[in-house]
C-alpha cells in the first residue's frame, strides 16, 4: 500500500493544485471520488485489467460509465493521462491523498462517531463542538450504528480514538484482570 501511495502522490498533487488554482477543489475530489468507485467495481477492474486493451480503450471506458456531464474537461483529460501511464488502479489512492490535502488546506479533520443507539442531533454536536476544541480545527463527522459495542460511543478522527464505549471499557477490564 505504501509503494501505491508514494506512486499516487504525485498525481493526487497535481490534481490538486489545479484544482485549487482554478477555484474547484470540492468538485475536483466529487469528480475524483466518482472515477474512483467506479474503477474499484468488480466489473470494471476486470475490464481495466485487460492487456490487449490500449490506454484510450480503458480511459473511454472508464468515462463513459462515469458519465458525459458528471466529469469536466480537465478531469477527463486527466483521466486519460492515468489511463495513458497505466495509472487507472491508483484513483482510490489519488482521491485519499486529494482528501488529506484538501483537509490539510481547509482545516478541516473526518470524524467518525460510532454508537451502540442512534444518537440525537444535541448529542451530535456536543461530541463536535468538544472535538473541535480537542483537535483545534473544523469537524466533518459521519455517524454509524454499531449494536456490538453495547454502549457509549468510539470516535475516530484522523489518528485519535476515543472508546467510551461499554465494550471498549470491558474489554480493558478483562486486560487488566488477566494482567
Amino acid at each position: 500500500m505504501a509503494e501505491l501511495t508514494t506512486i499516487a502522490r504525485p498525481y493526487a498533487k497535481a490534481a490538486f493544485r489545479f484544482a485549487q488554482d482554478a477555484g474547484v477543489t470540492a468538485q475536483w475530489e466529487n469528480m475524483l471520488a466518482l472515477a474512483a468507485a467506479v474503477s474499484e467495481q468488480p466489473a470494471m477492474r476486470a475490464w481495466l485489467q485487460q492487456p490487449q486493451l490500449t490506454a484510450s480503450d480503458k480511459a473511454q471506458a472508464l468515462l463513459e460509465v462515469c458519465g458525459s456531464d458528471a466529469l469536466d474537461e480537465p478531469a477527463r483529460n486527466f483521466i486519460t493521462q492515468l489511463a495513458e501511464y497505466g495509472r487507472l488502479a491508483l484513483l482510490p489512492a489519488i482521491l485519499e491523498l486529494f482528501h488529506e490535502l484538501l483537509a490539510a488546506q481547509d482545516a478541516f479533520v473526518d470524524a467518525e462517531i460510532v454508537s451502540a443507539d442512534v444518537l440525537e442531533e444535541a448529542e451530535v454536536e456536543r461530541l463536535v463542538s468538544s472535538l473541535k476544541q480537542r483537535l483545534g480545527r473544523d469537524v466533518r463527522v459521519t455517524t454509524r450504528v454499531d449494536a456490538s459495542l453495547i454502549g457509549g460511543v468510539l470516535v475516530r478522527a484522523g489518528d485519535t480514538v476515543i472508546d467510551g464505549s461499554v465494550r471498549g471499557r470491558l474489554a480493558r477490564l478483562a486486560e487488566q484482570l488477566n494482567s
